[in-house]
């Protein structure tokens, strides 16, 4: 029974297999990565009126099939889990497994289809159904490609924050110099310090909407050099993200276990 629990556990959850593993987890992987594809275009198409509503009764057995597939994909995992040293304990092994994000992610995705004994809203419930795009993101864990963005995201988790508190203590003094520039000459649009970070963040990024912009002459001098400073800030990110790709890329071979596909320390 643990070599069989082993072997499950091997099919539902390990991220990588040497190149001598079986074809049932070739097939498995594919084919549930093709269920998550189906599931996200599914909902895409549901909000077509067009498609959505002469498709109702199809788009409905296509749900339940999929939260079939995905629940008893669950309680598998659950079972089997304790076949891992890292969960071992039949019931705190299990709930230390259950309550990590990628098997929250899992739950979140079909528990919603459970919820319509609740006295709730039915908008309510529609907007529940989102949830089943969080399905799109168990797709990290059956392509290599995805895996390594999430390994170069924790790689860089440090510097990514440092970069982040950078952009908000720019964009907080950005909007405090435009707010006590503007006000005056524009008391509805720059009407306070948490208004004006709207304008900061649109030209921070560049985007530039158009609904908020200075007009006085020091603002027009003060919004020039805060664009041109936001293009530099912003690339802040960009460049930390790809030393990490190239980090990642140039030691993938020696840095990752054969076992389990994670970044060796």
């Amino acid at each position: 029974m643990d070599s069989f629990k082993r072997r499950v556990w091997d099919l539902l959850e390990v991220t990588y297999h040497p190149d001598d593993h079986s074809r049932i987890i070739d097939w498995y992987d594919m084919s549930l990565a093709v269920l998550i594809v189906l599931n996200v275009v599914a909902v895409v198409l549901e909000s077509v009126d067009s498609i959505g509503v002469p498709l109702t009764a199809f788009f409905s057995a296509f749900e339940i099939f999929s939260v079939a597939v995905f629940t008893i994909e669950y309680v598998l995992k659950l079972w089997a889990c304790t076949a891992d040293t890292r969960y071992a304990g039949p019931v705190f092994g299990r709930l230390k497994y259950a309550l990590t994000p990628m098997v929250l992610i899992d739950l979140a995705a079909f528990a919603p289809f459970y919820m319509w004994f609740l006295p709730l809203d039915l908008r309510f419930l529609r907007v529940m159904r989102l949830f089943r795009l969080l399905r799109v993101l168990k797709l990290g864990r059956y392509s290599k490609s995805l895996t390594l963005v999430v390994r170069v995201l924790k790689r860089k988790s440090s510097d990514l924050a440092v970069a982040v508190i950078v952009l908000l203590v720019m964009l907080v003094l950005a909007s405090s110099a435009m707010f006590y520039v503007e006000h005056d000459a524009q008391p509805d649009a720059f009407s306070s310090i948490p208004a004006a970070m709207w304008w900061g963040v649109a030209t921070f990024t560049t985007v530039g909407y158009g609904d908020i912009y200075p007009v006085t002459p020091l603002g027009k001098i003060l919004g020039s050099f805060i664009a041109v400073l936001g293009i530099g800030i912003f690339a802040l990110p960009a460049g930390i993200l790809a030393s990490g790709f190239s980090e990642e890329t140039a030691g993938q071979g020696s840095t990752i276990c054969p076992h389990c596909g994670e970044a060796l320390e």
